[in-house]
């Protein structure tokens, strides 16, 4: 349904990760293009079928020494009364990924946070990204992957009072079986009443790229206020 113009931005790439909203009767997907420094688009439906692409990024990297001066990607975007939060991973000029969020009236033109990153990336390991955000008794919560200096990759959570200021909590989730013994990541949830419904990329093998032997796994997750 969408494929990459190379006469434009976004080149020969357009990656998987990607957030979709119904919005006014019409489907919105923000995703991840162009090669080498990636960024933000949109799209927008009437059907989910056939798409139109905004023919500028929304989201560009930070200026030179930011945080995410080279690259912003893995959007996840939520509707919060009247605005758009898209949290996103942005990487350093050292490679270096973190968590980040801008905020939009119309989800085309979006402020960052001064306060940027929202989310930190530990001194050891790769990095962190592909954030899954959904509100859930009153708090928000966050769930997202941790890369290791192997590429091993897991899934931690967090949560939060007011979407910015985010706390870590409970134990990392790892594969169990075979399949995804090496490699939980890319999660997408749905709250359906008081039972969060999981989905994740899994992968037997530790790989910074795709070639992990990819399945898709399912679960429930159990949190507490």
């Amino acid at each position: 349904m969408l494929s990459p113009d190379a006469s434009t931005w976004e080149g020969d790439y357009i990656a998987a990760n990607g957030s979709a909203l119904i919005e006014n009767s019409k489907w919105w997907y923000w995703y991840q293009s162009g090669k080498g420094i990636p960024r933000i688009g949109l799209a927008r439906s009437d059907d989910g079928i056939h798409w139109r692409k905004d023919p500028q990024p929304v989201l560009l990297p930070g200026p030179r020494g930011s945080w995410d001066e080279r690259g912003v990607a893995d959007p996840y975007v939520l509707k919060l009364g009247s605005e758009f939060y898209i949290y996103y991973l942005g990487q350093n000029r050292a490679r270096q990924q973190q968590i980040g969020l801008a905020r939009s009236e119309d989800g085309v033109h979006w402020m960052k946070l001064r306060s940027n990153p929202v989310m930190e990336a530990p001194d050891s390991g790769n990095g962190i990204g592909e954030p899954a955000v959904w509100q859930w008794k009153g708090w928000y919560w966050m769930l997202y992957t941790g890369r290791g200096k192997t590429e091993q990759r897991e899934l931690f959570a967090a949560r939060s009072e007011d979407g910015v200021h985010w706390v870590r909590v409970g134990k990392p989730i790892r594969g169990t079986e075979a399949w995804d013994s090496q490699v939980i990541c890319d999660p997408t949830v749905v709250v359906d009443g008081d039972v969060t419904l999981l989905w994740f990329g899994g992968g037997d093998k530790p790989r910074p790229d795709e070639h992990l032997d990819g399945q898709i796994g399912f679960g429930v997750i159990e949190t507490q206020p």
